[in-house]
C-alpha cells in the first residue's frame, strides 16, 4: 500500500505496452507525477504474446505517420534505457498475388514516400534472393521496407517502463483499479485494491490503456470505447538449420505473416472470419494466459503456408498459439479525451497493431494532454468518432468477427463492412430498398450509396479501377447537373441550440458571423486557437433565442464534445438527429419540382440562397433550407420523421424527372464544385485561411476562438494553398493519398478525390506549399499525380472548375 501514491497528476491505467508508452512520453514530456496501475504484471493480457512486427506501411498518411515514429524510437530505446529489445531492422516484403494487391501496395509506397519512409518496389525474382526459402512462382510484384523490422515484445514494453521510471514516473503492479471517481463532469481520481484492501488516488488525468478490458472500465464511467476480444493464432516451428534473420514477410492474400526468430519459423494468421472471445467478460486470474487450440480454424492459413514456403512441410512445431487481442468496429485504433467525461483519455484497441502503433500512440496523446492539443490530425483515431450505441456486445461480437481479417483483406475505395449492418436507418430505408438502392454505413447510418438498374445485382464490384456503378453514378450525376437528383440526407447530425444566452456563444466558437436575421443559414467553421478547423457546418437562425447547427453524421459525438467544452451563459445544447428526415432535391429543376407539390414561392425574391422557411409540402410541413453541396440550384427538406415517407412519396408522385441519388454522387458533385470534406480536405492542423475558406471567417466581428491566429496569418502570409486538379487522361481514378508533384517533386498526398463525370476526369484537392509565393506563382507550376508508381499530368486551380462563380446555386 505505501507504494501507491495518494495523489498524482496523471494515472494510467494498464501495463501493457500502450500504458508504458504513454508513462514514457508523459514523462518524457516533464510530468514527473505519474502513476502507472497494472492489475496483475506488466505485459500480461496481450502484450506478452504479441508477434513483434514493426511495419511503417499504412493506408494513410497520418498511420503512417505515428509508424514511422514508433520504429524510429524503437531503435534507440535499448541505448536510452539498457534493456535489450530484441529489436532488429531486418526490413520487411509485402507480396501480392494478384494485379489488385499489387496496385494497393503500389499505392501505399507512394503515400510512404510522401512521408519519406524509405520504400522501393522489388520484382518476384528479387523478393526471391531476400528470401530464398519462398515459392514466388505466382507472385505478381512485392514492395520492400528495409528499414522495417521485429521486436521482443515484452523488452520493448519493460524498456519504456524503465525509460518513464528514470523520468520519476511510478508504475504499480499488482494493482486493481476498480472505478474512476468523477465531479463536475470531470475525473477526479481512482479507486483501486491491492492485496485485498482498498484506496484511492486523487488526479486530474486518468488514461484507460485497459486493452481487452477497456470496454467495460470505460462503460462504468460512461464513456463509449468499442472494442471487444478476438482469439489470434500463430505457429511456431522448431529450430531450422541456417535459417538466419529474413525480413518479416507478408502475404495479405493468403492471410498469413512470417518472421524468423531465434531460429525458428514464425506464422501468423489473420483469418477472412475471425473467433470473437470473452463475450461473457474475462475471469478475474486471467494473467498470461493461452486459449484452446483449435486447428481446425487454422487448418486453411497452414495448408496455404505448406505451399507458400516449403519448410512447412518437414519442419516440427514448436508452438501453437492461441491469445486474445481487441479490435474495434472499424479497423481503427482509440486515441483521445472521452466525450462523455472530461480529463479521462483512452489509448486502447489496437487490432493486432499495438507494438508498432504505441510508440507513435504514445507520443501523439502525450503531446494532446500535455499541451492541449493533438501534434497533427488524427481524427481516424479520435475517440470521438465512436458512436454510444457501438459498446453494444452483440454489434461488437458479430462486428469483430470480421474486423480482424480485415487487417489482410484487400482494401479496396468503398469498400463497405458485411456485419453489424441495419442498426440505425431513415425513415426512407425501405422506399429507396425498393428502387434499388445499395447501401453503405457510416456511424452505424445506412446510407443509399448508389441505385442498382433493373436486373443489375445490387452489390460491390469492388476494384481500384472504375467499379460495377461507375455507369450508374454517372447517370446519377447527369441528373443532378442537368434536371434533379433527390438525396437522402437524414444522417446529417442537427443540434439545437438555445437559450437566452445562445447568440453571444455561438458568436465565441464560429468564425462566421451568426448573429444574423431569423431564417438565416450561415456557412462556418469552429476554430482551434491555432485556426485549425474542429468543425465544418451550417448555423440557422431559427428564432432570437434558437439555432441548428447541421454537421456530418460522423461528426455529430466529436462537434458535441466541443460545443460542451465550451458552453458558456445560459445556453442548452441538445442532440437532435433523430427527429428529422432530410431530404435533398438538388438540381436546375428542383424549383418546378418543389413548385409541383408546394404552394410556396420558391422564386428567388420570395426565398433567396442561404434562407429557410416552413413550407406546406403535400399533405405535411417542412423546413425547407435553400443551400447546397454538390454546387447547383437546391433545398434541404427537414421534415419530422414520423411526415417524411409521405413527403417522399409526393415528390416521387410529382412526375418531374426526379432521380434518386446516392452519396457517391453527392461526393463526386462536390470535389468538382471543390467544397471541402470535413476529414479529409479540412482537419483540426489545417488553417481555415489555407483551406480556401477565409470567406466564412468574420475577424471584424468581435472575439472568437481562433481569431488571433487568423490575424496572424492574414498578416504572416499563406504557407500553403488547397489546389483543385484534374487528371488530364480520363482513365485514371483518385481517392486519396495519392502524391502531388510539382516540378517534379512530391509536395504532399491529394487529400480527398473522385470522378468528376460533368469535368470529364478524375479531380483531386490537395495543398500546395507555397511561402513567399503568389497565387499565379503557384498556378505557373507543372503539376502531375502520381498514381500507384506511374505520374499522369494534371490541370491546377484554385478556383472551382465547375461554375466557379457559383451562379448556378443562385439560378
Amino acid at each position: 500500500m505505501s507504494l501507491v501514491p495518494k495523489t498524482a497528476r496523471a494515472v494510467i491505467i494498464g501495463g501493457g505496452i500502450s500504458g508504458c508508452s504513454v508513462a514514457y512520453h508523459l514523462a518524457r514530456a516533464g510530468w514527473t507525477d505519474i502513476v502507472l496501475l497494472e492489475r496483475k504484471r506488466l505485459t500480461s493480457g496481450t502484450t506478452w504474446h504479441a508477434a513483434g512486427l514493426i511495419g511503417q506501411l499504412r493506408g494513410t498518411a497520418n498511420m503512417t505517420r505515428l509508424a514511422k515514429y514508433s520504429a524510429d524510437l524503437y531503435v534507440k530505446l535499448e541505448a536510452e534505457t539498457g534493456v535489450a529489445t530484441g529489436m532488429r531492422q531486418v526490413g520487411s516484403i509485402s507480396v501480392a498475388l494478384t494485379a489488385a494487391r499489387h496496385e494497393e501496395l503500389l499505392r501505399q509506397a507512394t503515400t510512404a514516400r510522401i512521408f519519406g519512409v524509405d520504400v522501393a518496389e522489388v520484382s518476384p525474382t528479387e523478393v526471391k534472393a531476400m528470401y530464398p526459402h519462398l515459392n514466388v512462382s505466382d507472385v505478381v510484384g512485392a514492395v520492400h521496407l528495409p528499414l522495417d523490422g521485429q521486436c521482443d515484445p515484452t523488452n520493448i514494453a519493460m524498456a519504456l517502463a524503465k525509460g518513464a521510471r528514470m523520468r520519476g514516473a511510478r508504475i504499480c503492479e499488482g494493482v486493481k483499479v476498480t472505478s474512476v471517481t468523477k465531479a463536475g463532469g470531470r475525473v477526479t481520481g481512482v479507486d483501486y485494491v491491492v492485496e485485498g484492501e482498498p484506496g484511492h488516488i486523487a488526479c486530474d488525468v486518468v488514461v484507460n490503456c485497459g486493452g481487452m478490458w477497456g470496454r467495460d472500465l470505460a462503460e462504468a464511467s460512461g464513456v463509449t470505447l468499442p472494442l471487444h476480444a478476438c482469439e489470434h493464432f500463430y505457429l511456431v516451428t522448431e529450430p531450422i538449420a541456417g535459417l538466419g534473420h529474413l525480413p518479416v514477410l507478408r502475404v495479405p492474400d493468403e492471410c498469413a505473416y512470417y518472421k524468423s526468430d531465434a531460429g525458428k519459423m514464425m506464422i501468423g494468421a489473420f483469418e477472412p472470419k475471425a473467433k470473437p472471445w470473452g463475450m461473457g467478460g474475462i475471469r478475474e486470474d486471467f494473467e498470461f494466459d493461452t486459449l484452446p487450440e483449435d486447428w481446425d480454424h487454422f487448418q486453411p492459413i497452414l495448408e496455404a503456408a505448406m505451399e507458400r514456403m516449403p519448410m512447412f512441410q518437414t519442419a516440427g512445431i514448436h508452438t501453437f498459439f492461441n491469445g486474445p487481442e481487441s479490435f474495434t468496429p472499424d479497423d481503427r485504433y482509440y486515441m483521445g479525451e472521452a466525450p462523455e467525461l472530461g480529463g479521462y483519455w483512452v489509448a486502447a484497441g489496437y487490432n493486432s497493431v499495438g507494438i508498432a502503433g504505441s510508440g507513435g500512440a504514445g507520443m501523439a496523446l502525450a503531446h494532446w494532454i500535455t499541451e492541449g492539443e493533438a501534434p497533427f490530425d488524427l481524427w481516424e483515431v479520435d475517440i470521438r468518432r465512436a458512436q454510444p450505441f457501438q459498446r453494444n456486445r452483440s454489434y461488437l461480437k458479430e462486428r469483430v468477427s470480421e474486423t480482424l481479417g480485415l487487417l489482410y483483406a484487400d482494401h479496396f475505395p468503398y469498400r463497405q463492412m458485411a456485419t453489424s449492418r441495419g442498426v440505425r436507418r431513415s425513415p426512407l430505408h425501405e422506399h429507396l430498398r425498393a428502387r434499388g438502392a445499395v447501401f453503405g454505413e457510416v456511424a452505424g447510418w445506412e446510407r443509399a450509396n448508389w441505385f442498382a438498374a433493373e436486373g443489375q445485382a445490387r452489390e460491390y464490384e469492388y476494384s481500384w479501377g472504375r467499379q460495377n456503378w461507375f455507369e450508374n453514378a454517372a447517370a446519377e450525376h447527369k441528373a443532378v447537373r442537368n434536371s434533379v437528383g433527390l438525396f437522402d440526407m437524414t444522417s446529417f447530425g442537427k443540434i439545437r441550440v438555445e437559450g437566452r444566452d445562445a447568440c453571444a456563444y455561438l458568436q465565441r466558437v464560429c468564425a462566421n458571423d451568426v448573429d444574423v436575421a431569423v431564417g438565416r443559414i450561415v456557412y462556418t467553421q469552429m476554430l482551434n486557437p491555432r485556426g485549425g478547423i474542429e468543425s465544418d457546418l451550417t448555423v440557422t437562425r431559427l428564432s432570437e433565442t434558437a439555432y441548428l447547427m447541421v454537421v456530418p453524421g460522423a461528426t455529430l459525438q466529436r462537434d458535441l464534445a466541443w460545443l460542451r467544452r465550451h458552453l458558456d451563459g445560459f445556453v442548452v445544447v441538445t442532440d437532435v438527429t433523430a427527429a428529422e428526415a432530410v431530404l435533398c432535391v438538388m438540381g436546375p429543376a428542383s424549383r418546378a419540382l418543389l413548385q409541383a407539390v408546394s404552394p410556396a414561392d420558391f422564386s428567388n425574391d420570395a426565398h433567396p440562397f442561404g434562407t429557410v422557411r416552413e413550407i406546406e409540402i403535400g399533405m405535411g410541413l417542412a423546413r425547407a433550407h435553400r443551400v447546397t453541396y454538390v454546387g447547383e440550384l437546391g433545398w434541404e427538406l427537414y421534415v419530422s420523421t414520423d411526415q417524411a415517407a409521405h413527403v417522399f412519396e409526393v415528390l416521387e408522385a410529382a412526375d418531374k424527372g426526379m432521380v434518386l441519388c446516392g452519396l457517391h454522387v453527392l461526393d463526386s458533385c462536390r470535389i468538382e464544385k471543390g467544397y471541402r470534406h470535413f476529414g479529409h480536405d479540412i482537419t483540426d492542423e489545417d488553417h481555415v485561411l489555407e483551406a480556401g475558406l477565409g470567406f466564412a471567417v468574420k475577424s471584424g466581428k468581435g472575439d472568437f476562438i481562433g481569431r488571433e491566429a487568423v490575424l496572424r496569418k492574414r498578416e504572416a502570409g499563406l504557407l500553403r494553398r488547397m489546389v483543385q486538379f484534374k487528371l488530364r487522361d480520363p482513365m485514371p481514378m483518385l481517392y486519396h493519398n495519392e502524391a502531388i508533384v510539382r516540378d517534379g517533386r512530391i509536395v504532399g498526398p491529394i487529400t480527398s478525390g473522385n470522378y468528376g463525370h460533368h469535368l470529364g476526369g478524375a479531380v483531386g484537392l490537395g495543398y500546395v506549399p507555397c511561402a513567399g509565393e503568389s497565387a499565379e506563382q503557384v498556378l505557373a507550376s507543372t503539376y502531375e499525380i502520381e498514381v500507384a508508381g506511374r505520374r499522369f499530368a494534371a490541370d491546377a486551380s484554385l478556383a472551382p472548375m465547375y461554375d466557379p462563380k457559383a451562379e448556378r446555386v443562385r439560378m
